[in-house]
């Protein structure tokens, strides 16, 4: 049934990881379906994290080769532990690398992951070399490795970018991949990491093989295991909301 109406109200702060705090704050007011009448106010950080991870979760289930171990990870922020918890869910991860600007915070996050019975240590970008799944959870404008250095039957999630100006991914990464979206609408609204290689000349817009809902009910996007997959992950309002309502119903 119809599971409700949301509002999401958001900040992004450029200055505040520097200081301790959460680049995105927000607040996000669920309301009945029926009544309208206000349900729940959720932590919108706390929301938007566990719901991009949830997403690049369900993303991997389909995508990523069933024997994936090797996790490398971009970013030390609040995305990168969701995702990190995300693809354990779905797959045998055993080694993590982190990849991130601030070393003392890669380290710190590499260190609660051996805590936590992982081999996990701080990498370079080369670390995709060697890596079943990758995840760039980061605030970079441009790309964060050189797409050439994936290995073949890599699975890629991007998170980080979403404005048609900037991302996470090169071209060479994107034309490599078999490339799935959230809604192909807001896709081609929103990430760079395809609008940019269109403008470039190096795709079209039918280098999309799938949105999420076709993977979930279509034929498998991943044909073979040499397979490079992407998922390019913007956001979309639908899974705030499919996520706010799952949380606050008992």
């Amino acid at each position: 049934g119809d599971v409700g109406v949301g509002v999401k109200l958001v900040t992004l702060t450029p200055g505040n990881p520097a200081t301790g705090r959460p680049y995105i704050q927000a607040v996000y007011v669920l309301f009945d379906a029926t009544s309208q009448a206000p349900r729940a106010v959720i932590d919108g950080a706390a929301l938007t994290a566990l719901r991009t991870g949830a997403v690049s979760g369900l993303a991997t289930r389909f995508l990523a080769r069933p024997d994936a171990s090797r996790l490398v990870v971009f970013g030390a922020g609040v995305q990168v532990h969701s995702h990190v918890a995300a693809m354990r869910a779905v797959r045998p991860v055993r080694r993590v690398t982190v990849v991130g600007r601030d070393a003392s915070r890669a380290e710190a996050f590499a260190a609660e992951l051996r805590g936590d019975g992982l081999d996990a240590a701080v990498g370079g970008a080369e670390a995709v070399a060697d890596a079943d799944i990758v995840c760039t959870c980061t605030t970079s404008d441009t790309p964060l490795f050189d797409g050439a250095m994936l290995v073949e039957g890599v699975h890629v999630n991007a998170v980080g970018a979403y404005l048609p100006t900037t991302r996470e991914l090169d071209t060479a990464t994107v034309v490599r991949s078999r490339v799935v979206v959230e809604t192909r609408d807001v896709a081609m609204a929103e990430a760079g990491a395809i609008l940019l290689p269109i403008a470039e000349g190096a795709i079209t817009p039918g280098h999309v093989v799938a949105d999420l809902a076709e993977v979930v009910t279509g034929p498998a996007v991943r044909r073979s295991a040499d397979d490079v997959t992407t998922f390019l992950s913007v956001g979309a309002a639908f899974e705030d909301l499919i996520v706010a309502a799952a949380a606050v119903t008992p």
